[in-house]
């Protein structure tokens, strides 16, 4: 019998969920809000997943063009500097809502970095 000050090994219970981004907390389906932030426009390049014939001219993800606030984010020089090594001709751009559907980079890896879209 052990006395209630000493540690026992205890077990973690789970309860069984999935979760699914809500793409509506990280996307910005054109509504300016990520008007005069940064992008990385690339020469075209198609969607890798199979069967899909989406063509990309920005960096992507889930077909939304990422974007950063800051022209120096660290991480928007990580993926030009990515893009650059496979070819792609990287140039940072201001972003414009003409451009497509966006998403901030910082909420869609909070969402859980969706990779592939469900729309066109």
């Amino acid at each position: 019998m052990t006395s209630p000050l000493e540690p026992e090994r205890g077990t973690i219970l789970f309860e069984e969920e999935t979760f699914e981004a809500d793409e509506e907390l990280w996307v910005d389906e054109g509504s300016g809000g990520h008007a005069g932030w940064f992008c990385v426009r690339t020469e075209p390049f198609p969607c890798p997943a199979a069967g899909c014939t989406f063509v990309a001219d920005f960096m992507t993800a889930a077909h939304l063009i990422l974007v950063w606030e800051e022209r120096d984010d660290p991480n928007l020089l990580r993926h030009a500097q990515r893009a650059k090594e496979v070819g792609r001709n990287p140039q940072v751009a201001t972003y414009e809502p003409a451009f497509g559907p966006s998403a901030s980079y910082y909420a869609w890896e909070a969402a859980g970095r969706p990779v592939h879209g469900v729309r066109r």
